[in-house]
């Protein structure tokens, strides 16, 4: 059978209650075009209904790569799990995504899983197994005794329980059938060998192909060309066509959000050297330079989404990888790249620079294995329990993505962020710290929204170090609770740090040490 066919084709065949997975990392190896075809079906012929969509990774930007905001309509989608969720404000319009319109107006059930899981869970389908078995995200959100990763008051199934294994507690993901996967590739032959020359990750694309096949499923492929059978090396090839069925040829595919392509992700090339944009002065670039200070030569250092990837971006400005410095670093995300520099905004998840590459699954492994044994995440708040939320807070629900098993895994911990948030204004200059408007939002506050990870809890009993670091102030995090260690030049520790708190520290260091003058320069 010919498995080469159009967009509309090639999802003609998705029938009403089926499931739908689909490999993508932001707009990263997002296969547009399909989400694209199917939302077009769906509106012209009101068919098919009630999907359920399965997101190891939230697909697409929600703006220019939209993704899986194409098919957020109501009556097309009946349920979402996803590791996380697009919940950025599209600044032409000053919208939120359609996913996230639909589950704030509980339109959808909508299940929120860490994205360890949503990997291992891939491999536990494809081998036909009952379930995905792990000790990670106990006391969290995804533990069912909190909200077991329900995001809407629809979300009423258990998708989620509590195991005793050898008098261990442990978290148990079932498995159910994938009926249709999309996986974006850079090249196919006619026979569906596909291979990602082209292409910074290559994520879970190879596991969801398993997990569909095993399910009885259809393997949905788009790539950017066609080329010859037998004319790329084996070891170019990452999935063999017995595992695709369709192929739909999409040739203007961006790399990623802004990008059309950039061959300085793909590795092969050293280092220019050349430095990017400076960050603009004030207290996401004070708290990347204090942050950068915990991060040691040679130890494979983490960072997750947000304002802790500004770290290698400020140390880049800074010098720190000059005269082939940065083979000195070894730098990962959750996505899999190691080496080089890692980016951030939209362009988080792949390195420029990299220096090797393994799929989500496998780096989900590496992760889990310790070997990250520095982690540097964000945090949006911090309880008098000791617990972080980064999941869901105020109006935006974005979820964990890959931070719980990174906090759960790594041996020392960097939280960063500003101390408050919504409107606040502060200047760093002459070695010292002004705040001009403090935020409207504080994020010491005496209980989380939402578990993410409960840190004191892990620091009491399984031995790891934290700290948080935020512009104007540096906490330890001991078993007991928040030691203030640092405070910013020119900051009024009882009026800008204490109480702003929803509850006080355990101990003030003495003497309480000042943050570097350095920290603070233009």
């Amino acid at each position: 059978m010919r498995k080469i066919c159009t967009a509309a084709q090639a999802v003609g065949d998705i029938r009403p209650g089926q499931s739908i997975a689909s490999v993508g990392v932001i707009g990263w190896l997002t296969p547009d075009a399909l989400f694209q075809a199917l939302a077009h079906r769906f509106r012209e012929t009101g068919t098919p209904r009630d999907l359920t969509f399965y997101f190891p990774v939230s697909v697409g930007d929600g703006m220019h790569i939209r993704g899986m905001d194409h098919v957020a309509i109501e009556g097309l989608m009946k349920r979402i799990v996803s590791g996380n969720f697009i919940n950025a404000v599209n600044p032409a319009t000053g919208q939120r995504p359609e996913v996230m319109r639909l589950i704030k107006e509980n339109l959808i059930e909508a299940y929120c899983w860490p994205i360890g899981a949503t990997m291992h869970w891939l491999r536990e389908v494809a081998r036909r197994s009952p379930g995905y078995l792990t000790a990670i995200g106990i006391g969290s959100y995804i533990d069912p005794r909190q909200q077991g990763g329900k995001y809407t008051a629809r979300a009423q199934d258990d998708l989620v329980k509590v195991k005793e294994l050898d008098g261990k507690e442990y978290l148990f993901y079932p498995t159910w059938p994938l009926d249709v996967a999309f996986i974006r590739a850079t090249s196919a032959d006619e026979h569906g060998n596909l291979s990602f020359e082209d292409e910074p990750l290559v994520s879970c694309a190879l596991a969801m192909a398993l997990a569909v096949k095993a399910s009885g499923g259809t393997v949905i492929a788009q790539v950017r060309k066609l080329v010859p059978r037998n004319a790329r090396s084996v070891h170019a090839v990452r999935i063999p066509g017995e595992l695709v069925d369709r192929i739909v040829v999409e040739p203007n595919a961006m790399m990623t959000t802004d990008v059309r392509h950039d061959d300085t992700y793909l590795g092969g090339q050293l280092f220019s050297g050349q430095k990017p944009n400076r960050l603009a002065p004030g207290p996401d670039k004070v708290i990347a330079r204090r942050a950068a200070q915990y991060i040691r030569k040679g130890e494979v250092s983490i960072f997750g989404f947000g304002a802790s990837s500004d770290v290698p971006a400020v140390m880049l400005e800074d010098g720190a990888f000059e005269d082939g410095g940065l083979q000195d670093y070894s730098f990962t995300t959750e996505h899999g790249p190691f080496g080089g520099v890692v980016m951030s905004g939209w362009q988080f998840s792949a390195n420029k620079y990299p220096e090797a590459l393994i799929d989500g699954p496998a780096q989900f492994d590496f992760i889990d294995g310790g070997n990250c044994p520095m982690a540097v995440l964000a945090f949006a708040q911090i309880d008098s329990s000791g617990n972080i939320n980064v999941s869901r807070f105020g109006a935006a629900n974005p979820g964990p993505g890959g931070f719980i098993d990174i906090a759960y895994n790594a041996r020392e911990l960097i939280f960063t962020g500003t101390f408050t948030t919504a409107g606040l204004a502060a200047e760093a200059s002459a070695g010292t710290l002004s705040v001009e408007r403090e935020g409207k939002v504080r994020k010491f506050v005496e209980q989380v929204d939402e578990i993410t990870y409960p840190l004191r809890r892990n620091v009491m009993e399984r031995g790891q170090k934290a700290w948080i670091v935020t512009e104007r102030a540096v906490f330890s995090v001991a078993p007991d609770g928040l030691v203030l260690e640092e405070v910013a030049p020119g900051i009024d520790v009882q009026t800008q740090v204490l109480d702003l708190m929803a509850f006080p520290p355990v101990r003030v260091t003495t003497p309480l040490r000042l943050m570097d003058a350095q920290l603070f320069r233009p």
